[in-house]
Protein backbone atom coordinates (compact mmCIF):
# COMPACT_ATOMS: atom_id res chain seq x y z
CA UNK A 1 0.00 0.00 0.00
CA UNK A 2 1.26 3.47 -0.88
CA UNK A 3 0.69 6.92 0.60
CA UNK A 4 -0.44 5.55 3.98
CA UNK A 5 0.82 8.75 5.58
CA UNK A 6 -0.02 11.25 2.86
CA UNK A 7 -0.87 14.62 4.40
CA UNK A 8 0.43 13.67 7.85
CA UNK A 9 2.98 15.65 9.85
CA UNK A 10 5.40 14.15 12.33
CA UNK A 11 8.47 14.36 14.53
CA UNK A 12 11.12 11.63 14.54
CA UNK A 13 13.53 11.36 17.47
CA UNK A 14 16.82 9.51 17.50
CA UNK A 15 18.12 9.13 13.95
CA UNK A 16 21.91 8.96 14.32
CA UNK A 17 23.19 7.05 11.29
CA UNK A 18 21.97 4.57 8.70
CA UNK A 19 21.99 1.77 11.31
CA UNK A 20 19.40 3.56 13.45
CA UNK A 21 15.84 2.29 13.49
CA UNK A 22 14.73 5.93 13.54
CA UNK A 23 16.68 6.48 10.30
CA UNK A 24 14.74 3.68 8.61
CA UNK A 25 11.47 5.00 10.03
CA UNK A 26 12.18 8.42 8.55
CA UNK A 27 12.87 6.91 5.14
CA UNK A 28 9.67 4.86 5.20
CA UNK A 29 7.54 7.77 6.43
CA UNK A 30 8.94 9.91 3.63
CA UNK A 31 8.20 7.16 1.11
CA UNK A 32 4.62 6.94 2.41
CA UNK A 33 3.97 10.65 1.86
CA UNK A 34 4.56 12.17 5.31
CA UNK A 35 6.40 15.37 6.16
CA UNK A 36 8.29 15.63 9.44
CA UNK A 37 11.08 17.20 11.43
CA UNK A 38 14.09 15.32 12.77
CA UNK A 39 15.57 15.76 16.23
CA UNK A 40 18.39 14.43 18.36
CA UNK A 41 20.59 15.64 21.18
CA UNK A 42 23.17 18.24 20.06
CA UNK A 43 26.07 15.93 20.99
CA UNK A 44 24.56 13.00 19.11
CA UNK A 45 24.04 15.15 16.05
CA UNK A 46 27.73 16.02 15.96
CA UNK A 47 28.58 12.32 15.98
CA UNK A 48 26.03 11.22 13.39
CA UNK A 49 25.10 11.86 9.78
CA UNK A 50 21.62 13.26 10.31
CA UNK A 51 22.17 16.04 7.75
CA UNK A 52 22.32 13.38 5.04
CA UNK A 53 18.97 11.98 6.15
CA UNK A 54 17.42 15.44 6.31
CA UNK A 55 18.47 16.11 2.74
CA UNK A 56 17.11 12.76 1.55
CA UNK A 57 13.74 13.27 3.26
CA UNK A 58 13.44 17.02 2.72
CA UNK A 59 13.20 17.44 6.49
CA UNK A 60 14.46 20.13 8.83
CA UNK A 61 16.52 19.32 11.93
CA UNK A 62 15.73 20.76 15.36
CA UNK A 63 18.30 19.92 18.05
CA UNK A 64 16.77 19.12 21.44
CA UNK A 65 17.96 17.77 24.78
CA UNK A 66 15.05 15.59 25.91
CA UNK A 67 15.85 16.29 29.59
CA UNK A 68 15.24 20.04 29.23
CA UNK A 69 11.68 21.36 29.22
CA UNK A 70 12.57 24.46 27.21
CA UNK A 71 14.17 22.34 24.49
CA UNK A 72 11.08 20.16 24.24
CA UNK A 73 8.81 23.18 24.04
CA UNK A 74 10.98 24.72 21.33
CA UNK A 75 10.96 21.46 19.38
CA UNK A 76 7.16 21.25 19.41
CA UNK A 77 6.63 24.93 18.58
CA UNK A 78 9.15 24.97 15.72
CA UNK A 79 7.89 21.67 14.30
CA UNK A 80 4.34 23.00 14.06
CA UNK A 81 5.64 26.20 12.51
CA UNK A 82 7.80 24.38 9.94
CA UNK A 83 5.19 21.75 9.09
CA UNK A 84 2.29 24.17 8.98
CA UNK A 85 0.03 22.66 11.59
CA UNK A 86 -0.45 20.19 14.39
CA UNK A 87 1.41 16.91 14.58
CA UNK A 88 -0.08 13.55 13.54
CA UNK A 89 2.67 11.16 14.60
CA UNK A 90 5.82 11.00 16.74
CA UNK A 91 8.53 8.37 17.04
CA UNK A 92 10.34 8.29 20.40
CA UNK A 93 13.57 6.40 19.77
CA UNK A 94 15.65 7.59 22.69
CA UNK A 95 17.86 5.68 25.12
CA UNK A 96 21.22 6.01 26.85
CA UNK A 97 22.95 4.49 29.90
CA UNK A 98 26.13 5.96 31.34
CA UNK A 99 26.40 2.90 33.59
CA UNK A 100 26.64 0.67 30.53
CA UNK A 101 29.11 3.02 28.91
CA UNK A 102 31.26 2.98 32.04
CA UNK A 103 31.05 -0.81 32.36
CA UNK A 104 29.29 -0.80 35.74
CA UNK A 105 27.46 -3.99 36.73
CA UNK A 106 23.79 -3.88 37.71
CA UNK A 107 24.59 -4.48 41.38
CA UNK A 108 27.19 -1.69 41.37
CA UNK A 109 25.26 1.11 39.69
CA UNK A 110 26.15 4.76 40.03
CA UNK A 111 22.78 6.23 41.05
CA UNK A 112 23.44 9.63 39.51
CA UNK A 113 24.11 7.84 36.21
CA UNK A 114 20.94 5.82 36.78
CA UNK A 115 18.84 8.96 37.26
CA UNK A 116 20.26 10.29 33.99
CA UNK A 117 19.36 7.02 32.26
CA UNK A 118 15.76 7.27 33.45
CA UNK A 119 15.51 10.96 32.54
CA UNK A 120 16.76 10.38 28.99
CA UNK A 121 15.28 6.98 28.24
CA UNK A 122 11.90 7.07 30.02
CA UNK A 123 10.88 10.34 31.63
CA UNK A 124 11.57 12.03 28.30
CA UNK A 125 8.46 10.33 26.90
CA UNK A 126 6.36 11.80 29.70
CA UNK A 127 7.97 15.21 29.14
CA UNK A 128 7.22 14.98 25.42
CA UNK A 129 3.60 13.98 25.89
CA UNK A 130 2.98 16.51 28.64
CA UNK A 131 4.42 19.28 26.48
CA UNK A 132 2.31 18.21 23.50
CA UNK A 133 -0.85 18.06 25.60
CA UNK A 134 -0.28 21.51 27.12
CA UNK A 135 0.24 22.97 23.67
CA UNK A 136 -2.57 20.92 22.10
CA UNK A 137 0.06 19.97 19.53
CA UNK A 138 -1.20 16.56 18.36
CA UNK A 139 -4.26 16.15 16.15
CA UNK A 140 -7.10 13.89 17.23
CA UNK A 141 -6.34 10.26 16.33
CA UNK A 142 -2.65 11.12 16.27
CA UNK A 143 -0.15 8.39 17.14
CA UNK A 144 2.94 8.30 19.35
CA UNK A 145 5.23 5.26 19.27
CA UNK A 146 8.19 4.59 21.58
CA UNK A 147 10.74 1.84 21.03
CA UNK A 148 11.36 -0.64 23.85
CA UNK A 149 12.83 -4.11 24.45
CA UNK A 150 11.69 -7.35 26.11
CA UNK A 151 14.26 -6.83 28.90
CA UNK A 152 11.41 -4.83 30.48
CA UNK A 153 9.73 -8.19 31.18
CA UNK A 154 12.62 -10.67 31.25
CA UNK A 155 16.10 -10.58 32.75
CA UNK A 156 19.01 -9.98 30.40
CA UNK A 157 21.86 -9.41 32.90
CA UNK A 158 24.08 -7.21 30.76
CA UNK A 159 21.20 -4.95 29.67
CA UNK A 160 21.69 -3.38 33.07
CA UNK A 161 19.41 -0.58 34.30
CA UNK A 162 18.19 -0.01 30.75
CA UNK A 163 15.78 -2.86 31.56
CA UNK A 164 14.33 -0.76 34.38
CA UNK A 165 14.24 2.25 32.08
CA UNK A 166 12.28 0.33 29.45
CA UNK A 167 9.82 -0.87 32.12
CA UNK A 168 9.22 2.74 33.11
CA UNK A 169 8.92 3.78 29.46
CA UNK A 170 6.20 1.20 28.86
CA UNK A 171 4.37 2.30 32.01
CA UNK A 172 4.44 5.94 30.89
CA UNK A 173 3.01 4.92 27.51
CA UNK A 174 0.13 3.08 29.16
CA UNK A 175 -0.65 5.75 31.73
CA UNK A 176 -0.33 8.76 29.44
CA UNK A 177 -2.06 6.80 26.70
CA UNK A 178 -5.14 6.65 28.89
CA UNK A 179 -5.17 10.38 29.66
CA UNK A 180 -4.33 11.50 26.12
CA UNK A 181 -6.85 9.08 24.67
CA UNK A 182 -9.62 10.41 26.88
CA UNK A 183 -8.70 14.02 26.20
CA UNK A 184 -7.85 14.03 22.49
CA UNK A 185 -8.11 10.46 21.13
CA UNK A 186 -4.32 10.40 20.78
CA UNK A 187 -2.82 6.90 20.67
CA UNK A 188 0.33 5.97 22.59
CA UNK A 189 2.03 2.59 22.10
CA UNK A 190 5.41 0.94 22.50
CA UNK A 191 7.07 -1.49 20.09
CA UNK A 192 9.22 -4.20 21.67
CA UNK A 193 11.70 -4.79 18.87
CA UNK A 194 14.09 -7.68 18.29
CA UNK A 195 17.70 -6.92 19.29
CA UNK A 196 18.87 -4.79 16.37
CA UNK A 197 22.44 -3.91 15.43
CA UNK A 198 22.27 -0.18 15.94
CA UNK A 199 25.06 2.05 17.22
CA UNK A 200 23.37 2.32 20.62
CA UNK A 201 22.51 -1.37 20.93
CA UNK A 202 26.00 -2.50 20.06
CA UNK A 203 27.29 -0.80 23.22
CA UNK A 204 25.65 -3.44 25.42
CA UNK A 205 28.05 -6.16 26.64
CA UNK A 206 27.41 -9.46 24.85
CA UNK A 207 25.10 -7.82 22.33
CA UNK A 208 26.10 -10.09 19.46
CA UNK A 209 25.15 -13.04 21.65
CA UNK A 210 21.74 -11.43 22.26
CA UNK A 211 21.20 -11.17 18.53
CA UNK A 212 22.26 -14.73 17.73
CA UNK A 213 20.25 -16.23 20.59
CA UNK A 214 17.08 -14.32 19.70
CA UNK A 215 17.44 -15.34 16.05
CA UNK A 216 17.79 -19.00 17.01
CA UNK A 217 14.78 -18.79 19.34
CA UNK A 218 12.40 -16.92 17.04
CA UNK A 219 10.36 -18.97 14.54
CA UNK A 220 10.56 -16.10 12.04
CA UNK A 221 14.06 -14.98 13.03
CA UNK A 222 14.88 -11.48 14.18
CA UNK A 223 12.91 -8.53 12.85
CA UNK A 224 15.30 -6.06 11.23
CA UNK A 225 15.24 -2.27 11.32
CA UNK A 226 13.42 -1.99 7.98
CA UNK A 227 10.67 -4.30 9.19
CA UNK A 228 10.34 -2.24 12.38
CA UNK A 229 10.05 0.91 10.29
CA UNK A 230 7.21 -0.62 8.30
CA UNK A 231 5.44 -1.59 11.53
CA UNK A 232 5.81 1.98 12.79
CA UNK A 233 4.21 3.26 9.59
CA UNK A 234 1.14 1.08 10.21
CA UNK A 235 0.84 2.48 13.73
CA UNK A 236 1.13 6.03 12.45
CA UNK A 237 -1.52 5.38 9.83
CA UNK A 238 -5.32 5.47 10.12
CA UNK A 239 -5.42 1.67 9.81
CA UNK A 240 -4.70 1.32 13.54
CA UNK A 241 -6.93 4.05 14.96
CA UNK A 242 -8.19 1.92 17.84
CA UNK A 243 -4.81 0.62 19.02
CA UNK A 244 -3.47 2.38 22.10
CA UNK A 245 -1.74 1.73 25.45
CA UNK A 246 -0.23 -1.47 24.03
CA UNK A 247 3.25 -2.95 24.21
CA UNK A 248 3.47 -4.60 20.81
CA UNK A 249 6.08 -7.32 20.32
CA UNK A 250 7.83 -7.11 16.97
CA UNK A 251 10.34 -9.89 17.41
CA UNK A 252 9.64 -12.79 15.04
CA UNK A 253 7.82 -14.69 17.78
CA UNK A 254 10.65 -14.63 20.35
CA UNK A 255 8.40 -13.26 23.09
CA UNK A 256 6.13 -16.33 23.10
CA UNK A 257 8.63 -19.07 22.33
CA UNK A 258 9.69 -21.20 25.29
CA UNK A 259 12.48 -22.98 23.44
CA UNK A 260 13.35 -23.68 19.82
CA UNK A 261 14.69 -26.82 18.18
CA UNK A 262 17.88 -24.97 17.24
CA UNK A 263 18.59 -24.01 20.84
CA UNK A 264 17.70 -27.48 22.15
CA UNK A 265 20.12 -29.10 19.75
CA UNK A 266 23.00 -27.19 21.35
CA UNK A 267 22.31 -28.96 24.65
CA UNK A 268 21.32 -32.36 23.23
CA UNK A 269 24.73 -32.61 21.53
CA UNK A 270 26.55 -32.22 24.85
Amino acid sequence: MNNLLKGKRGIIFGALDSNSIAWKVAQQCHAQGAIFTLTNAPVAMRLGAINQLALECNAQIIPADVTINADMENLIDKSMEILGGKIDFILHSVGMSLNIRKGKAYNELDYEFMKKTFDISSISLHRLLQTCMKKDAINEWGSVVALTYIAAQRVFPDYNEMADAKSLLESVARSFGYHYGKAKKVRVNTISQSPTKTTAGSGVKGFDGFVDYAHAMSPLGNANAEDCANYCVTLFSDLTKMVTMQNLFHDGGFSYTGVSQEVMEIFVKK
